[in-house]
């Protein structure tokens, strides 16, 4: 599967799994952020998957994709899908990160590394913020067990 198919696949799953009604009264619902709805009617609050990754690494700490996973339900892919989409990151030090998708690199979130990023737009720098950019490790320490933990609320 292409690049562009994964990206296209995850945001439709991510989609299709985003709350659009209220649960309760099935009134209509407004995002109030960190992946929390709050019904118009009831004011009952709907919480969509990037709301339980949130939730879930908030109360504890960096943790395997596998792990967050099995504690909130929400799939592998689409954890995978916010760490290409730069909603997640993998910290410093950790055994396992993502790799660039042009040249293998590690990263620890984005879809490509800053160097093949520089050669996609040639060598602009700084001109405009690409969400596609990740961020090479410091230092590929092998000692943590591949935690991720929440980078930003979009």
């Amino acid at each position: 599967m292409g690049n562009k198919s994964k990206q296209d696949s995850f945001t439709k799953a991510f989609l299709e799994r985003k709350p659009t009604r209220c649960s309760k009264c099935k009134g209509r619902i407004k995002y109030i952020g960190g992946g929390r709805y709050e019904c118009f009617d009831c004011g009952n609050e709907e919480i969509d998957d990037f709301g339980k990754v949130k939730d879930y690494i908030d109360a504890n700490g960096p943790a395997p994709a596998i792990f967050i996973s099995e504690h909130t339900g929400v799939p592998v892919e689409l954890i995978d899908g916010m760490l290409r989409q730069g909603r997640l990151e993998i910290p410093e030090g950790s055994p396992v990160y993502i790799k660039c998708e042009k040249c293998g690199c590690s990263i620890r979130y984005g879809r490509f590394c800053p160097d093949c990023i520089r050669s996609r737009t040639n060598n602009l720098k700084g001109v405009f913020f690409n969400p596609d950019v990740g961020e090479k490790p410091q230092h590929e320490i092998k000692h943590e067990d591949g935690r991720m933990h929440f980078l930003r609320d979009k």
